[in-house]
């Protein structure tokens, strides 16, 4: 469990967990992820942020082999999420620091899931500063990335940006650094993956911390989950792709997902991704029963035609698709462009309850819903295949405008 030493005097000092897949309750992690801590070793030594619960023996043990715990003079905590900070009360008893750092939100969260310590806590704003010795910490607010208690610590002279949850990804591996991960597609995805299931309803947020971000001359910028980006091509990397991520200016490519009953609905599904695809938007098909709805978030960060489709069941849709577009909502896609489809048997209102929630999402809806008792029939299909066409005229539209 030996240390990385990433800059001259800081060192990795976290925790990886290959095992880790639910990640937050709502989101997966299909590989793990990464608790990353950092130590900054100087006159004052100082850890930024620590680890999940659990996992404080693995921080200590890897903070032992550079440095006694019980000379850690100070403690930042960028964030107070659990994963961050629910090891907290162990490292802080181990260490025993002079002071605690948190941003002014973070100390309302600190004191509600630690209450009644007596700790020596520090609430800081942005643009105030501490000095270690040789090395000094800027503190940034960066209030809803993503929580209201998020900030960055900044050290001007080692050009490192430590930055807590925003421009990471949940990837478990023994590299520490993007330049040694051989998977750049799997890289790519995972920060797709992070960036759509976790930031993107604080997307304007991120456009705004973007400008600060790029004022400050750095060449590192340390994540607190997955791999730590290093030198100006990957800083740029990364910056670049949370600005795209963020503007989710259209593309042309599309996203056909459904639930089924007896296959009618997955026929019809099939039928309108045909119509897009024939239309020179490639599209990509999933099924809510075998793709959990973070997977199918995910896809979404490419796609930019949305169709979906659930047979009626109670007067309404299924309980995964309703789960779907629920989780969706809450995430605020924007510019998108909308369709929904459907079997039924003797009713017929899922497709209509489809419609709606689209529209709730502020998705540009261009057709009717298709629906269809019992099984689709040839001019069904045509109608499902006419659908996803008129989503794609749509589409390539929007894109044309941007």
């Amino acid at each position: 469990m030996r240390p990385i030493e990433i800059k001259p005097d800081v060192f990795w000092v976290g925790c990886v967990d290959y095992d880790h897949r639910d990640f937050h309750g709502y989101s997966t992690s299909p590989e793990g992820t990464t608790y990353n801590a950092y130590l900054i070793k100087d006159s004052k030594n100082v850890l930024v942020d620590t680890v999940s619960p659990g996992c404080a023996k693995t921080l200590l043990c890897r903070l032992a082999k550079t440095l006694d715990p019980e000379k850690v003079d100070y403690i930042i905590c960028n964030h107070m999420e659990l994963d961050h900070a629910g090891s907290l009360q162990e490292i802080v008893e181990r260490t025993k620091p002079e002071k605690i750092f948190v941003s002014q939100t973070g100390l309302k969260s600190l004191q509600g899931y630690y209450p009644n310590n007596n700790w020596p806590v520090v609430a800081v704003k942005s643009g105030e500063s501490i000095s270690l010795g040789k090395h000094t910490v800027v503190f940034q607010e960066t209030r809803m990335l993503h929580w209201p208690d998020s900030m960055v610590s900044y050290i001007p002279d080692l050009k490192l940006l430590i930055s807590n949850d925003i421009f990471g990804q949940n990837i478990a591996s023994t590299c520490r650094f993007v330049d040694e991960y051989n998977k750049q597609d799997d890289y790519v995805h995972r920060i797709k993956e992070y960036f759509y299931n976790i930031v993107l309803p604080y997307s304007s947020m991120v456009l705004k911390a973007l400008p600060i971000v790029e004022k400050l001359d750095i060449d590192m910028v340390a994540p607190d989950h997955g791999l730590i980006h290093r030198g100006t091509k990957d800083v740029k990397f990364i910056i670049d792709m949370y600005r795209t991520l963020a503007e989710q200016k259209p593309q042309k490519r599309g996203l056909v997902f459904y639930d089924t009953m007896w296959h009618s609905t997955e026929h019809m599904a099939y039928a309108v991704a045909s119509g897009l695809e024939d239309n020179d938007v490639p599209t990509r098909v999933m099924s809510v029963k075998a793709n959990h709805h973070s997977a199918i978030m995910t896809e979404l960060a490419d796609c930019w035609a949305v169709a979906c489709g659930s047979p009626t069941h109670n007067n309404t849709i299924l309980p995964l698709m309703s789960a779907q577009l629920t989780y969706m909502k809450g995430l605020k896609p924007l510019n998108r462009v909308g369709g929904a489809f459907g079997s039924y048997g003797w009713s017929g209102e899922a497709p209509k309850c489809l419609q709606e929630m689209l529209k709730e999402m502020k998705m540009e809806l261009p057709a009717e819903p298709v629906k269809c008792a019992w099984r689709p029939t040839k001019d069904t299909l045509k109608a499902c295949h006419e659908l996803g066409k008129t989503l794609a005229l749509a589409l390539k539209a929007k894109c044309a405008q941007n």
